[in-house]
């Protein structure tokens, strides 16, 4: 009775022992959870696009929640109450939040570090004097487009908070059809819904390109409490965002197929003309430019003085790009063949 009874207590932890070994196999497996938030349907946010439908997170182990979230302080609320874990969005909000005392954000990559808006209104608007009394759209206040409006507004001459009447649409797609139903005398739109406005019969009032204004335009960031516990996750979706950009600047008609699917846009001239205007300005690999950055704490700082006692450095960590340029990772990948 005995042995059968200790015959039965082995069995039985051998099936223990089996079914553990079982969980831990399957654990092991699955993929490192990841949620992100993207700010702006535009061809600069498209890397995780490009990522997903290229494979790159099933090839790095990541089971990567993309969220889009309308840009300004819905977008920064995201990654400040954990919600997201990390974002790609201008960075005027995450900066303005690090400013004013959470300094648990870092930018950790950058895409775009001019800004590419363009100012695009009705035949009648011919110069940007004329834009004086006039309604333009923007996607939120404080979010880039209105940043680039002030900013291009000036140049000229004008002044945003009194020559003009700025109107939230909350998108680029907003603004184009706010232009269209004549809700607004002028959209600031960048690429690809500007082309899609010049194929309308519209026309640019002020194309941005060519003022280049510095500025954090499209960004990578997270929090640094998030970094220390999952570094290796967050390093790994960099290396995607790494493989994405290299898609994203050398295989056109790859791109030209994840943009007209994510963009619902078909026409390959719309689509042509928007990426050979655009690509010029993205950032080959993801550095985050300090000058960039210290625009937008000039901008901050007539509103919070707090601004001037921070330095641009300050807002970045760089450590997932240093690790790539160091173990030869972006040689290699930017060798290699397309």
């Amino acid at each position: 009775m005995r042995t059968r009874s200790v015959k039965n207590y082995i069995w039985i932890m051998a099936l223990c022992v089996f079914f553990a070994a079982v969980v831990a196999r399957s654990g092991a497996g699955a993929a490192d959870k990841l949620i992100g938030v993207y700010s702006a349907r535009v061809m600069s946010q498209s890397m995780p696009w490009i990522a997903q439908e290229a494979g790159l997170f099933k090839k790095y182990d990541l089971d990567f929640q993309l969220v889009f979230v309308v840009a300004g302080t819905p977008a920064v609320a995201a990654i400040l109450a954990g919600d997201s874990e990390v974002t790609i969005q201008g960075g005027l909000g995450i900066s303005r939040a690090f400013v004013q005392g959470n300094r648990d954000l870092a930018f950790i990559g950058g895409i775009k570090n001019i800004l590419t808006h363009s100012i695009l209104a009705k035949p009648e608007i011919k110069k940007p004097e004329n834009l004086k009394g006039r309604k333009i759209g923007v996607t939120r206040i404080g979010s880039n487009p209105h940043y680039f409006a002030v900013q291009a507004l000036r140049h000229f001459g004008l002044d945003g908070a009194r020559d003009v009447a700025f109107l939230q649409t909350g998108g680029a797609p907003e603004t184009l059809a706010a232009l269209v139903s004549g809700g607004i005398d002028a959209g600031i739109l960048t690429s690809p819904t500007d082309a899609q406005a010049i194929g309308l019969g519209y026309h640019y009032v002020v194309y941005g390109p060519d003022l280049r204004i510095p500025y954090a335009a499209t960004t990578f960031n997270t929090r640094r409490s998030l970094i220390a516990k999952r570094s290796q996750v967050v390093g790994r979706f960099m290396r995607a965002m790494a493989e994405s950009a290299k898609i994203l600047h050398t295989d056109k008609e790859f791109t030209y197929k994840v943009l007209g699917k994510h963009l619902r846009l078909e026409d390959r001239k719309i689509l042509e003309a928007s990426y050979n205007a655009e690509i010029k300005a993205l950032e080959p690999r993801l550095v985050i430019r300090t000058d960039a950055l210290q625009a937008i704490l000039d901008e901050i700082a007539p509103a919070d003085a707090r601004a001037k006692k921070v330095k641009a450095q300050e807002l970045i960590d760089s450590r997932f790009l240093d690790e790539m340029e160091r173990s030869g990772f972006f040689d290699q990948l930017w060798s290699a063949k397309k």
